[in-house]
């Protein structure tokens, strides 16, 4: 008995970083589709989605949040009603559909970025964007900057060094 309950701790203790190493890995099935978006400005580029992607639903394109996001890129209903595409062609845009959200991700930030670009807020405008992706741009404007709420700091921070590994995945030789 005490056997199995040690093999249970471990196995608990293990799925976080389980769980972590399965977001440092593009699924190949998705690699072209974030290509593609990546394509829709030069100020995207394909690691950026990729790390979003990662880090917003762990490349789940079932997943919702607690708060009602939804699919791969988490879009809020509201959000995905002004930005959803339809990509795949199959007559709807849909959060769920992987194509249909990196897609409408990659709009969405290219927006995002010319936003920040064209505003009077000091910063990164990819930063700028990513913290717009995940508060709004009221709270970026309010704060002139990157809002100082955990969640949205953590965000940054963590899309910024995740894009950054995901760099060679997406290399001219990988391409």
């Amino acid at each position: 008995m005490s056997r199995l309950v040690l093999l249970a701790l471990v196995g608990l203790l293990t799925l976080p970083f389980l769980a972590s190493c399965d977001r440092d890995r593009i699924p190949a099935e998705y690699r072209g589709q974030i290509k593609q978006a990546a394509r829709t400005c030069p100020d995207v580029s394909p690691q950026l989605l990729a790390a979003q992607i990662a880090q917003e639903s762990g490349w789940d394109s079932t997943a919702v949040s607690p708060d009602g996001a939804e699919g791969l890129s988490q879009f809020m209903p509201e959000t995905w009603t002004a930005w959803g595409t339809d990509a795949d062609g199959d007559g709807q845009a849909d959060p769920y559909s992987a194509e249909d959200a990196i897609k409408s991700q990659a709009r969405l930030m290219c927006h995002l970025v010319e936003v920040a670009r064209e505003s009077d807020v000091p910063g990164d405008p990819i930063e700028l964007a990513l913290a717009a992706y995940n508060a709004g741009w009221s709270p970026v404007a309010k704060h002139e900057g990157i809002p100082p709420f955990t969640e949205t700091t953590d965000y940054v921070a963590e899309i910024g060094d995740r894009a950054e590994k995901f760099r060679a995945e997406f290399s001219a030789k990988a391409r």
